[in-house]
């Protein structure tokens, strides 16, 4: 694996890392990005008839749904197995203690 490779699955290990900390119940952001867009009915009706709270849990679910989604396809297109990943994972380990 060559420096460049090896660099790449560096910054989709820790972008997942990340995404898994992120993701976990009771799980803390760290940033706020604004402004996002939604489909104006999606949030009007909502907001009529639940109120903005429930329209902001609704987009945060939302978000976290799509996060899953490509935060697997970066896994798979990263690794692709399990057995990859642990093998970069010693890899970094050993690189490391160097």
């Amino acid at each position: 694996m060559d420096e460049e490779e090896y660099s790449k699955k560096y910054a989709m290990l820790r972008i997942l890392k990340s995404v898994q900390e992120y993701l976990k119940p009771g799980g803390d952001p760290h940033t706020a990005v604004y402004p996002i867009t939604v489909p104006d009915d999606l949030l009007y009706q909502v907001l009529k008839l639940e109120g903005a709270d429930s329209a902001d849990k609704l987009i945060h679910k939302i978000f976290k749904m799509g996060l899953t989604a490509w935060s697997e396809k970066v896994y798979n297109d990263a690794f692709g197995s399990q057995d990859n990943l642990q093998r970069f994972i010693e890899l970094v380990k050993k690189r490391n203690k160097e």
